[in-house]
């Protein structure tokens, strides 16, 4: 091999020689780099791991304090209602005991009033010789009672003076149906002179047998249409007089008179 030959060979020896260190030495480094990293990358995920679990160790912690401290003031909650209870029952035993229902007594009556009856502002009556019921308006501001009659016809009978008439009622009175129509007759006591705006007239007066209550007299009436009235019986200061007085706070206080031919008055 001649010199220049050799010294070639020489050079292109080394060439490969230091060729092959740098790819060596490349590849390594990559690897080194990759190592590097995923060491890294897994220890970061570790104390992640660890940071988390002791998060929810304590979160766990908690949420069983919360439960008992809860459990706690559940108990409280129902020890305190049971004493609430308890109390409501005392209270409730105690208002029982100590109530004491004291009897309502009844106003005492002067001495004038005694032995007069309390009727009310409106009361029923009974009319036994017609056979009826009736309302009746107490009314202290009139002097006769009034009954609502039509039809009134006055004639002659033995030397004396009567009248004839039928009950003048509305369709919404409380009558016994067999007197709506039936003609009644009684004599003429005596004439009253009734002064209007429209002028004076003169009414017959007559007596009929009343029952009110326990009340049981004979009244004077005059005659008189009322049909446009509420109360087609008006019961005046001469039927008052020295047996009842009126409480006008109050009405019917006596009950209804009964007929044999009516239902009772509870039944209507």
């Amino acid at each position: 091999m001649s010199i220049p030959t050799a010294r070639w060979a020489l050079v292109f020896s080394l060439a490969l020689l230091t060729g092959g260190c740098a790819w060596q030495n490349s590849d390594t480094v990559e690897r080194l780099d990759a190592l590097v990293t995923t060491s890294r990358f897994e220890a970061r995920l570790g104390r992640l791991e660890t940071s988390l679990a002791a998060r929810c160790e304590a979160l766990d912690g908690a949420q069983a304090d919360q439960r008992q401290a809860l459990t706690g003031l559940r108990r409280a909650v129902q020890g305190v209602g049971r004493r609430v209870s308890r109390l409501n029952d005392d209270v409730t035993r105690l208002t029982r005991d100590t109530v004491v229902e004291v009897p309502e007594c009844p106003a005492p009556r002067s001495p004038e009033l005694a032995d007069k009856e309390v009727l009310g502002r409106s009361e029923w009556i009974g009319l036994p010789t017609i056979g009826t019921f009736l309302k009746a308006r107490i009314d202290t501001g009139a002097n006769t009672g009034s009954l609502s009659a039509r039809e009134i016809t006055e004639f002659e009978r033995d030397g004396e003076d009567w009248v004839r008439f039928k009950l003048a009622l509305d369709d919404e009175a409380v009558v016994a149906d067999a007197a709506r129509d039936t003609w009644i007759e009684a004599r003429i006591t005596r004439r009253v002179r009734i002064i209007q705006a429209a002028g004076e007239e003169s009414r017959p007066v007559i007596s009929l047998p009343l029952a009110l209550g326990p009340i049981e007299q004979n009244v004077d009436f005059t005659l008189n249409d009322r049909s446009h009235l509420t109360y087609p019986v008006l019961l005046g200061r001469r039927f008052l007089m020295d047996i009842a007085v009126v409480d006008v706070a109050r009405e019917y206080l006596h009950e209804r008179p009964e007929y044999p031919s009516e239902p009772p008055a509870d039944a209507t």
